[in-house]
């Protein structure tokens, strides 16, 4: 879990070169809303397809990951993200936090629970990281490293 300052394209293709690096398997698609951190598909214009030229897409094209992109103003696309955000934000409207530092605890702690052990109806009511290993059992090719029950990126 990485709480990052800003909504930057920097931030963002920074994270993921992190994630690429750490994740047990090798990422192949990624889905992405239309924020400016994630793409240039908007411009003061309007919509147009994106260049290829976008910090985050180049990351992406550089490591094989086709970046695929949410159909714009429709959430649902995005349902079991925005799921989350759902639940993480009522953590933060019942919680007071005396630092930041306390604020990315109880994060941390919320996704390691999410991760671990919330059964998730779209994986078949199993928690995440069981469908991870699951699949890793299934198809061991797709994986460079073990998955493990622990926090962060289980590496």
């Amino acid at each position: 879990v990485e709480i990052l300052d800003d909504k930057s394209a920097a931030s963002a293709s920074g994270f993921l070169e992190r994630l690429i690096a750490k994740a047990p398997f090798t990422l192949t698609k990624i889905l992405t809303d239309n924020g400016k951190e994630f793409t240039d598909r908007f411009c003061a214009t309007g919509e147009r397809s994106p260049t290829g030229q976008h910090r985050f897409d180049q990351v992406c094209a550089q490591h094989f990951i086709a970046h695929r992109l949410t159909k714009p103003r429709t959430p649902q696309t995005n349902g079991m993200v925005e799921r989350f955000n759902g639940r993480i934000a009522e953590v933060l409207a019942t919680t007071r936090f005396d630092s930041s530092q306390s604020l990315e605890q109880t994060i941390t702690r919320y996704v390691q629970v999410y991760n671990q052990h919330i059964p998730q109806k779209a994986l078949g009511h199993i928690a995440p990281i069981q469908a991870l290993k699951d699949w890793a059992e299934k198809r061991p090719e797709l994986f460079k490293k073990r998955a493990y029950n622990l926090r962060g990126l289980n590496t």
